[in-house]
């Protein structure tokens, strides 16, 4: 049974889409005498007739996506689009890479592991950009036999 012209005006009615409007199957017959504007606000009175509720787009699977990347996954080769200089910018790489040697040294410093002249001399070598890491650092001043051996303390 064709019901198109009944659903474009309880369409009208509701203010909804026609794809919104619901009509009970089991009143079929009732709704093909129903042609009027007041017929239809009828049987939607009767609950014949019914709006749709809105289907929502679920957030779910977006805040799985979300909890992962904050654990520090999806970071994968398949997941990337930018190159590195892109997704973590060299001046944020430099940064990083100076602190951690600054304080690598300056911990050498103040356990005086190393004299304030060496101190001065890796220091400015850091800021040269001599070593590519920490344990770069590390291993060249054990290498090159600038550390002190640690006193023992007795108890």
């Amino acid at each position: 049974m064709n019901l198109t012209p009944q659903k474009k005006i309880a369409a009208k009615i509701l203010d909804v889409g026609i794809k919104r409007v619901w009509i009970d199957p089991n009143f079929e017959e009732d709704l093909s005498l129903a042609l009027t504007r007041d017929d239809i606000r009828k049987l939607i009175a009767d609950n014949v007739i019914r709006k749709k509720p809105i289907n929502g787009v679920s957030r779910g699977r977006t805040r799985l996506l979300i909890h992962q990347k904050k654990h520090g996954q999806r970071r994968g080769h398949g997941s990337r689009k930018g190159k590195m200089g892109a997704r973590q910018p060299s001046k944020r790489v430099w940064i990083n890479k100076i602190r951690s040697q600054r304080r690598y040294l300056r911990g050498l410093r103040e356990n005086e592991l190393i004299l304030p002249s060496q101190y001065r001399k890796l220091y400015a070598k850091v800021k040269g950009n001599s070593y590519r890491s920490v344990a770069h650092l590390r291993n060249t001043v054990e290498d090159s036999g600038m550390l002190k051996k640690r006193k023992k303390k007795r108890r």
